[in-house]
């Protein structure tokens, strides 16, 4: 399995337009993805930690690069702060 986590900073005001728009996005699962879960920190709640695991590096990957995702990135951006933080890997270690 591979996966990211990243971290959002979401502007002022704009937390639960975020929120709505990630729901209503990620209500299809592309071809290779397993999961998606969106935290919200207790400490700032602009900020949001997003992590996804997909079935290979390659699904992920493929994913990453179709017209698609571009713009589902491009909505969730108009709402943030700044670019997001990404954190890419093999995960070793999962219980489902």
């Amino acid at each position: 399995m591979y996966g990211t986590v990243a971290r959002w900073q979401v502007k002022e005001g704009k937390q639960k337009d975020l929120e709505q728009l990630a729901e209503e996005l990620m209500r299809e699962s592309p071809p290779g993805s397993r999961s998606v879960l969106v935290y919200r920190s207790d400490a700032n709640p602009r900020e949001y930690w997003v992590a996804s695991s997909w079935d290979s590096k390659e699904a992920y990957t493929s994913n990453s690069n179709t017209p698609e995702q571009d713009q589902r990135f491009r909505q969730l951006r108009e709402l943030m702060d700044s670019e997001p933080e990404w954190h890419d890997g093999e995960i070793v270690v999962a219980r489902t």
